[in-house]
């Protein structure tokens, strides 16, 4: 891994940070790379855009997080740019968590208007929604569930997968998941109900019966996030780093690299916090760009990469 200096100071000006063999991370806002060029010569090469942006908070965090419609132009006025960086056939996925009121247990739907904006600024097809559960997840908001007891725990959120194409490179062949017990015994027997069902389905025998290498996943990924230590925040710690606070779980990444990408396709995290994307992404034998304006998440990132080869 190569490094450019670490100095703690704000950045005013993007930079590259460090990169890998796969790989370059920008310590700079995606607003600042687009304007300064960074990243046009990757224009109309990236397959995948995997992100999770900012969500519209109540409570100011250090990452940034607008509110109100000021969230909603934000996110929206990134749409036509992050278009452009894709392929013909590439895709965007965005995760955007749940927010509430201010004051009220009424959710916002902040989140909803930026997404829809998003797709309509980017002329942007809405291939599928996803849902990410967390059931791990602490009870919250506090106020509503564990103090008045008003509400019950707030623990998914959507994830939007976009694109320019109503066709984009997708494969579920490439994520699918361990058969049940139960059709390991049907498989078996080869012998599965065949016929009509209520719903007015069609049953046929021979293709239920067939040993497809697993079950096709539903748009629900239950995805507990219990980890109190792992080799990113070991780093932090040993570094007297303050880790990012909203780390997504590592597989939500993972299910769609695989999912929508091949080996040697170029994954980018506009939004990259602790540069999970990047990492998994260099795992999985693709290449990446990250973007993270503040200095110490950057620093911290690094964390992930331990153990791979210095060029």
């Amino acid at each position: 891994m190569s490094r450019t200096d670490q100095s703690s100071s704000p950045v005013s000006v993007p930079r590259l940070a460090y990169s890998t063999l796969s790989g370059s991370m920008f310590c700079g806002r995606i607003e600042d790379l687009l304007e300064h060029g960074e990243l046009e010569r990757w224009q109309g090469k990236v397959q995948l855009i995997f992100t999770s942006p900012p969500f519209p908070l109540n409570r100011k965090k250090k990452y940034g997080n607008l509110t109100g419609q000021d969230y909603v132009d934000w996110l929206a006025g990134l749409a036509p740019a992050f278009a452009d960086l894709l392929t013909p056939d590439g895709s965007i996925v965005m995760e955007v968590g749940n927010s509430w009121e201010r004051g009220k247990p009424t959710m916002s739907l902040l989140a909803t208007k930026a997404l829809i904006e998003f797709l309509e600024n980017g002329n942007l097809n809405l291939c599928q929604q996803f849902i990410t559960h967390n059931p791990a997840k602490l009870p919250g908001p506090a106020a509503w569930v564990t103090v008045e007891r008003i509400r019950v725990k707030d623990s998914f959120a959507h994830v939007w997968w976009m694109a320019k194409t109503d066709r984009p490179k997708a494969d579920n062949r490439k994520v699918l998941t361990p058969y049940s017990e139960s059709m390991k015994r049907l498989l078996a027997r080869q012998a599965y109900n065949a016929g009509k069902r209520p719903s007015g389905h069609k049953v046929n025998s021979t293709t239920f019966n067939r040993d497809n290498g697993g079950a096709i996943p539903s748009n629900v990924l239950s995805l507990p996030n219990t980890r109190s230590r792992d080799p990113y925040q070991d780093y932090c710690r040993e570094h007297e780093i303050t880790p990012h606070p909203a780390r997504m779980h590592p597989g939500l990444a993972e299910f769609f690299i695989n999912f929508l990408t091949d080996a040697g396709d170029l994954v980018l995290d506009p939004f990259a916090g602790s540069n999970l994307t990047g990492s998994v992404a260099e795992q999985l034998g693709r290449q990446w760009l990250a973007a993270e304006p503040v200095q110490e998440y950057v620093d911290g990132s690094i964390g992930r990469f331990q153990g791979v080869g210095d060029q």
